[in-house]
């Protein structure tokens, strides 16, 4: 007997949740093809949910779901759950199924972004149709709650992966750009945002006629406190649009523009409470304060919990991850290629004739101005004042660079990119410049209080002022930018006599691309109003091109001739280190000197990575006094000045400190300067040198047989050597030379010495460590190999070895005193 229809859903609910737990993902994504195949949308409905949590995880981050982040591609249930979850496979037919009988799925408010949930509890609907089928909550309910129809359900669970999956630490590296989420983003925006035709149709025949686009919430239906609902541009241009029926693409187009709404509203309302509390609009202020006078005035009203409608209810103190900014650097990306791919208008075939644009085109249009330019701004100022000052901020940097290069995406640079910058950026942009104003002079500002603070030496982040300094320094742009910061800086009286204008926001429909505007906008309102919509009218604008941003860039400028004096320091000092440059560096011997700290490998890899963060470097000079005009003698002058007071002031090159009783002790100045990277001690070994450890390229047997050696004749002649090295003439400068005598002045006055150090006092002796170097032991052989081949024997050979020796000391000896002369 079968069972009641009333139980067949629980029970094929229960049947999944019993297989979802021990059945690999292959059988189980087997297994639901049949199901949503099989059962009708009424059957489906109980289990949607559930699914969707299963897949994508529970919205408290509880459950993981099939961990579509950690999915990398040489995993194999990789391409099993990318095929799944694709635009046109399963899943989707089960969305249109439920979409076809109009279910609709209940979202806790609570569950929405910090923002997005201090606005709607505060009273103030954002400007989003989204938000604006918001269901009363039922007595004794506290909580609101969204009513979304199955596609809108599917994708805000998709887009929550993102913030609230945890990810757990592993041992191996995990790439974002190759995870099944990072695939499934960059297939859904190629599917429903095309930048080749339209929005393809429900893939699916039997339930393509039947997927409505949702029906707007009734203006009937009253909310205290709330906004007035507005329903979708695209809901309206159909509805008006008479041909709308006749072109079956147009039915379809609801999801493209529902896809990014979820996106947006998701991925970028993550910020601070202080620029929740900026964005606040006069309007949406006074809606608050209505709000909170019409609950006061209600004598009968219940309390207020605690906590709940105020300001104070929003303390998500959230850091969007590097995965979560380069997911939206992919959308960034792909909405400049769509909005890119608008066809020009043709010519109206009469001056009274309108030439009627397709839906979307008109998304392609406004998909900029109106969903991202506001939200993408809060985004990416949250992120260059809160991100560490770290190499991580590339992400960051990269999405910024994006945007504010639209050209980059259109379809005549699609193909091989090359040297671009040396092409002038076409005139069509100016409008994108000036309307997107705020994007490159107010975030280039941040970028340069973030550049000062941060280690220039560090070839990342001299890479990053590289990367930036470039994209400014394109020819035509900085042209551009002042252009609309003169447009903004127009006097008001100007503006007074040109009335019956619209002051044209990104929420009226402002694009880039329009080639036509219902109402001609002068561009002054247009700077204005972009400026004033996202900074607010009593905002305080700092022109990047004025005197006060001009000091922060010679700070800067500055603070990258010291990085590269540095870097060229750190570049000779370790190319001094490294072996020297001869055939026995190929023998992998080291260094004779003991003090040296670098093996021939690290220094070539210092001196590499140094040559191109000193380039790097170099080259943002360069753009950046491009940019700025700035007089390129003086840079030059200033970092003349700068390696010259390097050079002269020697000593005073250590960090500050104060002499002790047991030597140099810092003061809080030298602590600061020693982190800071700006001064540090050469550090290097004070004892007696023929003391120090062993070393890997020395015989540890003929160290100690040669230490004995020379303790034996210094104890038997020191006195001899004394009077021989204290003499004034020439033969007593040649014998300073053979024997070792105390640490030279240059040494010490570069090293910290201690007072015990400067007592000690080191006479003249012989050293034979040198020729227990496995170096100087080849040399030696060489040379008695070479002698050979000439026919000497090894008394010969020894002799000219010695004559040798004897003759190099007396040219260095004769050089020395020249050099002293001069």
């Amino acid at each position: 007997m079968a069972a009641p229809p009333l139980q067949q859903p629980n029970f094929l609910l229960a049947s999944l949740k019993t297989d979802w737990a021990i059945k690999p993902l292959l059988q189980r994504c087997q297994e639901l093809v049949k199901v949503i195949d099989d059962n009708p949308a009424k059957e489906l409905h109980l289990i949607f949910p559930w699914l969707v949590e299963s897949i994508f995880g529970s919205l408290d981050g509880v459950i993981g779901g099939w961990n579509l982040r950690l999915l990398q591609a040489r995993n194999n249930d990789y391409s099993i759950a990318v095929e799944f979850l694709d635009p046109s496979g399963p899943m989707m037919k089960l969305v249109y199924k439920l979409q076809a009988e109009e279910y609709k799925y209940d979202v806790p408010v609570t569950c929405l972004p910090g923002p997005l949930k201090a606005s709607i509890q505060e009273g103030a609907i954002p400007d989003c149709p989204l938000f604006h089928r918001l269901q009363l909550p039922l007595s004794g309910q506290l909580s609101l709650s969204l009513s979304l129809n199955p596609f809108e359900y599917y994708m805000f669970h998709f887009a929550m992966t993102l913030t609230t999956q945890k990810i757990h630490p592993s041992g191996q590296h995990i790439s974002s750009s190759d995870s099944a989420y990072f695939t499934l983003v960059h297939v859904y925006l190629k599917y429903f945002l095309p930048t080749e035709g339209n929005v393809p149709l429900s893939p699916f025949s039997d339930v393509r006629a039947a997927v409505p686009p949702p029906a707007p919430r009734s203006p009937n239906t009253s909310f205290s406190g709330y906004g007035g609902p507005s329903t979708s541009l695209l809901k309206r241009h159909i509805s008006h649009q008479p041909s709308a029926n006749a072109d079956p693409a147009a039915q379809e187009i609801w999801r493209s523009e529902t896809l990014l709404q979820m996106f947006v509203e998701v991925w970028l309302h993550h910020y601070s409470l202080e620029m929740y509390q900026k964005l606040q609009s006069p309007q949406a202020k006074l809606a608050v304060l209505q709000y909170r006078l019409g609950i006061s005035s209600m004598h009968c009203a219940p309390p207020t919990p605690l906590g709940y409608g105020t300001l104070n209810t929003y303390q998500e103190p959230f850091s969007p991850t590097e995965e979560h900014v380069l997911v939206v650097r992919l959308l960034v990306k792909h909405l400049h290629a769509f909005s890119s791919s608008l066809k020009p208008e043709p010519a109206p075939a009469s001056p009274s004739a309108q030439p009627q644009a397709s839906p979307l085109e008109e998304f392609k249009r406004v998909v900029i101005s109106r969903f991202v330019q506001q939200k993408l701004y809060i985004f990416l100022q949250h992120c260059f004042g809160h991100w560490p000052l770290d190499a991580s901020f590339r992400a960051v940097l990269e999405t910024w660079l994006s945007y504010i290069q639209p050209w980059r995406y259109t379809s005549e640079n699609s193909g091989p990119s090359g040297d671009s910058q040396n092409k002038n950026i076409s005139e069509k942009w100016v409008t994108f410049v000036q309307e997107n104003l705020l994007m490159y002079t107010k975030l280039f500002q941040g970028f340069i209080n973030r550049a000062v603070r941060t280690d220039l030496v560090n070839g990342k982040n001299a890479l990053m002022v590289f990367r930036v300094a470039k994209v400014f320094a394109q020819p035509n742009l900085p042209e551009m930018i002042q252009k609309g910061e003169q447009l903004f800086m127009e006097p008001e009286h100007v503006l007074h006599h040109r009335h019956q204008r619209l002051f044209l926001t990104p929420a009226h429909g402002g694009s880039f691309l329009s080639s036509r505007q219902p109402v001609e906008v002068d561009a002054v309102f247009k700077v204005k109003s972009h400026v004033y919509s996202l900074e607010g009218q009593d905002c305080q604008y700092k022109q990047m091109f004025g005197t006060e941003q001009r000091n922060a860039v010679l700070k800067l400028v500055q603070l990258i001739a010291q990085a590269q004096q540095t870097t060229k320091r750190v570049s000779d000092r370790s190319s001094e280190a490294a072996p020297n440059q001869s055939l026995l560096s190929w023998f992998s011997l080291g260094s004779p000197d003991l003090n040296t700290t670098y093996t021939g490998g690290e220094g070539d890899e210092m001196g590499e990575n140094g040559k191109k963060t000193d380039e790097h470097l170099g080259r943002a000079l360069d753009y950046l006094c491009q940019i700025f005009r700035l007089n390129a003698g003086q840079v030059c002058q200033l970092m003349a000045n700068m390696a010259a007071a390097q050079d002269d002031m020697g000593s005073k090159q250590l960090p500050d400190c104060i002499q002790g009783q047991n030597g140099l002790i810092l003061t809080d100045l030298g602590r600061k300067q020693i982190i800071n990277g700006l001064r540090r001690f050469e550090i290097e070994y004070q004892g007696d040198p023929e003391l120090q450890p062993i070393r890997s390229y020395e015989n540890a047997f003929l160290v100690r047989l040669f230490f004995w050696i020379a303790s034996f004749v210094n104890q038997r002649l020191s006195r001899q050597m004394d009077a021989l090295c204290t003499r004034g003439d020439f033969l007593g400068r040649l014998g300073q030379y053979y024997f070792m005598t105390s640490m030279s002045a240059e040494r010490s006055r570069k090293s910290p010495v201690t007072r015990r150090t400067l007592e000690r006092h080191l006479g003249p002796r012989l050293s034979l460590r040198t020729f227990a170097s496995y170096r100087t032991i080849l040399a030696i052989l060489l040379l008695y190999l070479l002698g050979a081949l000439f026919s000497f024997g090894p008394l010969s050979s020894t002799g000219l070895i010695l004559t040798a020796g004897f003759i190099h000391g007396l040219f260095m000896t004769v050089l020395a005193d020249k050099q002293k002369k001069q």
